[in-house]
């Protein structure tokens, strides 16, 4: 039985995007609603934490240093040490109610993020765009709600991605060579499952890992679709994850307490937490942005 265990009492309001900095050897992550980078060395249990310049829902670090950051109206070079800012493109300046979300890099160092509608209504009006080495930006998936689950096979030619609301998760043929997708399939369907596809991640085994918003888990998916594992977690909204530790072994999860009551959150006080598990596989070295 794999021990979770809360390592940050960080009471985050939307704690996502948990990324392990191989360099570093520690583990950074967002809370969106704060406008907050956090920083985790599990050698010493210290962390730091940056304001960021406005919300930041995910990033991914750079080969030239720096990170790059999929800022609510905007993706841009941002640089917390020094607060140096680059705007690249405003995003989605048409739509009022669209903010950026989730985001990753596929094997190739790309950069793939989506959008969400926070109007409240789950529109599908936000789209998800491919970032490339020359910086410019194309939309590879229109019409979409809440973007999540963003990750790639280990040899980078499935792209998985949920739209939260329709509670799947979706296969793509990703071309490596060019960033483009075809043959969209259901990879996992949630009807009979407690909670909602959030961010997942992919480990060395090619089995996708799923954070399950409002589910108290995470489960592991074959590549086939089918559910290997679950893991309990011991509040309500996992969020996202992450593979750290020197030997990418630890499972890093990342939680919220956005939306949650006064009640459940004295009945689950650790939500918004940074939890960590050790597991029996290993992750992947996650690549950096190759702009």
């Amino acid at each position: 039985m794999c021990e979770v265990k809360c390592v940050v009492d960080c009471q985050n309001t939307l704690g996502e995007n948990p990324t392990w900095s191989i360099d570093a050897q520690k583990l950074y992550w967002l809370d969106i609603e704060k406008s907050e980078l956090w920083r985790y060395d599990p050698e010493t249990g210290e962390t730091k934490v940056w304001k960021t310049p406005e919300r930041a829902a995910s990033f991914a670090f750079r080969e030239k240093g720096g990170l790059l950051v999929a800022f609510e109206s905007c993706l841009a070079f941002w640089d917390p040490e020094t607060g140096e800012t680059t705007k690249l493109k405003v995003m989605e300046p048409d739509l009022a109610t669209t903010r950026m979300n989730d985001g990753r890099c596929d094997r190739q160092g790309r950069f793939i993020v989506g959008g969400m509608d926070e109007s409240g209504k789950s529109e599908r009006i936000s789209n998800v765009y491919r970032v490339d080495r020359d910086l410019s930006v194309h939309r590879i998936i229109s019409g979409v709600a809440c973007a999540n689950s963003t990750c790639f096979s280990p040899d980078g030619r499935v792209m998985y991605f949920a739209d939260t609301p329709t509670g799947e998760i979706w296969a793509y043929d990703y071309d490596t060579n060019t960033g483009d997708i075809s043959d969209r399939r259901v990879f996992a369907n949630f009807s009979d499952q407690p909670g909602m596809p959030d961010g997942s991640i992919v480990d060395l085994e090619g089995y996708l890992w799923n954070a399950q918003w409002n589910g108290h888990r995470v489960v592991r998916y074959r590549p086939d679709g089918t559910v290997d594992r679950v893991i309990s977690i011991p509040v309500m909204n996992p969020t996202c994850l992450a593979f750290g530790g020197k030997n990418l072994d630890v499972l890093y999860v990342t939680t919220a307490r956005y939306l949650m009551t006064p009640e459940q959150i004295k009945a689950e006080p650790l939500s918004g937490g940074l939890f960590a598990v050790v597991v029996d596989v290993k992750g992947l070295n996650e690549p950096k942005f190759c702009g």
